[in-house]
């Protein structure tokens, strides 16, 4: 966990518990206690307004979302990595299980190097079944097939090289990062 997020989610708590000291270290009365012989030093327990954090950036809360958005009505958002052509059965099955937890999910599964084998037209697993029926089945449940157009370029490939299911995207990586920090998706990598 970065310490951004870290330091949000402690002050998002905090907010929450309305340990208004955390938010507002002003309104801490360290001074003399009106109590002969003592100080304090604690929250100043008169009510007042809450302070309202001023951030650049999205509070999240402890798994990840936006502070504010109900937990009932987020829709999980994941993107698969695979860049070996190896693991296409194991992502496969991954995504396919995790569907079934996770059925409202927005999934993604974004290839490149090997990861884009499973994509291509004719492709076929170690038991000869082809893949472009497990992607077409996925497909339909709404999971989006990305394949990188630089590995494509490197092997002289073209985009209809790849089943119509699956798209083309410039490159895997900026499409990874974009999902993750323009679309809020989490990652997962085998």
């Amino acid at each position: 966990m970065n310490c951004k997020l870290l330091v949000a989610v402690i002050l998002q708590l905090a907010l929450t518990m309305g340990a208004s000291a955390f938010a507002n270290p002003d309104s801490l009365d360290c001074g003399p206690s009106t109590t002969p012989g003592a100080t304090s030093c604690g929250p100043d327990l008169t009510p007042q307004t809450p302070a309202t954090p001023n951030f650049s950036t999205p509070v999240l809360n402890a798994v990840g979302l936006p502070v504010g958005l109900p937990l009932s009505t987020a829709h999980p958002k994941v993107v698969f990595q695979i860049n070996q052509a190896a693991d296409a059965t194991t992502i496969l099955r991954f995504v396919t299980n995790y569907l079934i937890a996770e059925p409202t999910a927005e999934v993604a599964v974004v290839g490149y190097g090997g990861g884009i084998d499973f994509m291509l037209k004719g492709a076929k697993d170690a038991a000869g079944v082809p893949y472009a029926d497990q992607v077409r089945t996925l497909a339909d449940k709404g999971v989006q097939f990305k394949a990188c157009n630089n590995t494509l370029k490197l092997r002289k490939l073209g985009a209809d090289a790849v089943v119509p299911q699956a798209v083309v995207v410039p490159g895997a990586v900026n499409e990874i990062i974009r999902l993750q920090t323009r679309e809020g998706y989490a990652y997962f990598r085998h």
